[in-house]
């Protein structure tokens, strides 16, 4: 049973998106990260399948988009645009634009520690929220949020030009650097054995530059190098 100021927050959030739910729990689920469920007293459901779902969704819309927007590109440019647009560094930068931290109910240690800020809990609600959005009102409605939140990404990715292989591009520049080569290790694998989701890092001489994810050891790879890159170019000072 929502409460009264929870409904409140949540209308305050339908109104964000321009979009009513008629099912307010699963709005509400979509936004219960797992350590709030553990410690509630009642029995409540967490984003985790909605957010397996809102994935799905994403990749299927963005995949649609970009395959129409670029018809010259290969395959495999494709993938590697899509893999930027819909990263959890994109996703956690809009998420937190949306202000949806704020929304989020969290478990005492998790909101203490910085739970609402976080991005890998930011980019997990958005695609638990994008799930709900497709379960209340169809594909359609998921589409059409997808697309406004997305696409001004894509259009800057394509603007300043994407790079086809940010671990080639990594490893160029720090060897430019002296720096040594780049060193990349999975820090977790999760999901289903025929949907396997990898987390993987990128250090450089034993410093952590990077974390990506993706669905196989080669995109999460791509991912961290991403982050690594944009991180040294930013500090451009030699690690320790």
């Amino acid at each position: 049973m929502l409460t009264s100021r929870r409904e409140k927050q949540l209308e305050e959030l339908e109104i964000k998106l321009g979009i009513p739910f008629l099912n307010k729990s699963l709005l509400n689920q979509s936004l219960t990260h797992s350590s709030y469920a553990h410690e509630s007293k009642e029995k409540i459901g967490d984003n985790e399948r909605l957010e397996f779902l809102g994935d799905a969704v994403i990749k299927l819309v963005i995949s649609e988009y970009i395959y129409n927007r670029f018809p010259s590109h290969t395959e495999g440019d494709l993938t590697k645009i899509r893999a930027v647009a819909i990263s959890d560094d994109i996703l956690g930068t809009v998420a937190k634009k949306l202000k949806l931290g704020y929304f989020l109910l969290l478990g005492s240690n998790e909101r203490r520690t910085g739970g609402m800020e976080r991005k890998s809990n930011l980019a997990n609600a958005l695609e638990a929220l994008v799930g709900a959005v497709y379960l209340d009102a169809g594909i359609g409605k998921a589409r059409d949020m997808l697309l406004e939140m997305l696409v001004p990404e894509i259009d800057k990715i394509s603007k300043v030009g994407y790079i086809k292989d940010f671990k080639s591009a990594l490893q160029e520049f720090v060897q430019k650097k002296k720096w040594g080569l780049p060193s990349y290790h999975v820090l977790k694998e999760s999901g289903l054995k025929h949907r396997k989701i990898f987390l993987m890092e990128v250090k450089i001489k034993g410093e952590r530059y990077g974390i990506g994810r993706g669905v196989n050891k080669k995109e999460a790879e791509q991912a961290a190098a991403r982050v690594a890159l944009a991180r040294v170019k930013r500090r451009n000072t030699k690690p320790k």
